[in-house]
């Protein structure tokens, strides 16, 4: 995670407010309801943060935390390694902060965010080499120690390990819908690094002792044992077992495939009006395959919408390009 941090570490007052007045920006995000047979499902709508996804909640108080406790200052470099959303919601922080960022990215990226990083961030370091896995997740992190390494004053915002991203979904996201629901029978959360799952879990049982939480995974992710396999849709699943994730509270394992997601989602947008990105569409799948299950049984539930389907047109939203998925 980051590193031990002296008694001595000078908190950097400046920054340290600055930060605090960012906090005005993350407001509540809306709970839709979007029935489903007898499962009253909402829908939590996560691309209504300011970056547009779900990421802002822990690159935020990731950075936040950090300030606090002095590992971050001004003229601190940040890295971080990221297929997309993470890397677009600490850009847009550390930009409003003043703050140099180095974005670790690969050729999974969406254009639109690539786009997107390459105007907010001086430098954007691109891998090419896939891992022995098949995908490039341990050539990034390979090449943010390597950064790290090189520069006296960068900060590794680590999301695969840093505890920090469970408490930002802990105190901000599952603490929202714990306000917005009285009961929560089931959650359905995609998971990627585990912060987000690790968090709204923790919440939501603290709150509600018997809810089920459904842990939702891709096909070819290795998170719960899974053998790897190539993937195209960034923002789900993983090529290592991040260690957040044993930090969960997970009762039941969907595993949905790159094209379910993307019927999840066609669907979410021709019969909900709700445009959205792979990994709600993969947790929509889940809830359909719950209701499939139960039957006539009435129960509360929730998904999230971790962001929007904006920067999925040439991909999910593109049939020449589905019809190529393999």
């Amino acid at each position: 995670m980051h590193a031990p941090v002296s008694a001595s570490a000078r908190v950097d007052a400046d920054l340290l407010a600055r930060v605090h007045r960012l906090g005005r920006l993350l407001q509540p995000t809306p709970t839709i309801p979007l029935p489903l047979g007898a499962l009253r499902l909402h829908a939590k709508l996560e691309y209504a943060n300011p970056s547009g996804s779900v990421k802002d909640r822990s690159a935020y108080w990731i950075l936040k935390r950090a300030v606090e406790r002095g590992e971050v200052q001004t003229g601190t470099t940040i890295v971080e390694s990221s297929s997309g959303n993470f890397a677009v919601a600490l850009a847009t922080y550390a930009q409003l902060l003043g703050l140099p960022f180095i974005p670790v990215i690969d050729p999974n990226i969406l254009p639109t965010n690539e786009a997107h990083l390459r105007r907010l961030c001086a430098r954007v370091v691109k891998v090419d080499q896939r891992d022995d896995t098949g995908g490039f997740l341990k050539t990034r992190l390979a090449a943010v120690h390597h950064l790290c390494g090189s520069m006296p004053d960068a900060f590794w915002t680590n999301q695969y390990e840093n505890e920090d991203a469970i408490d930002a979904h802990e105190h901000l996201t599952g603490e929202e819908i714990c306000q917005a629901l009285p009961t929560v029978d089931v959650a359905f959360i995609g998971v990627s690094t585990g912060g987000t799952l690790a968090g709204i879990s923790r919440r939501l049982r603290a709150s509600h002792p018997s809810v089920t939480i459904v842990a939702v995974d891709t096909v070819g992710s290795v998170v719960f044992g899974g053998a790897p396999q190539r993937r195209h849709i960034p923002g789900l699943g993983s090529s290592i077992v991040p260690p957040l994730v044993a930090r969960a509270h997970v009762d039941a394992v969907e595993m949905v495939s790159e094209r379910e997601a993307v019927r999840g989602c066609q669907t979410l947008l021709w019969e909900h009006g709700l445009f959205v990105g792979g990994s709600t569409g993969s947790c929509f799948i889940a809830a359909e395959r719950y209701v499939a299950r139960t039957g006539d049984r009435p129960a509360t539930g929730v998904m999230l919408c971790a962001d929007r389907g904006t920067a999925y047109l040439d991909t999910i939203f593109d049939p020449a390009w589905v019809t190529r998925l393999e």
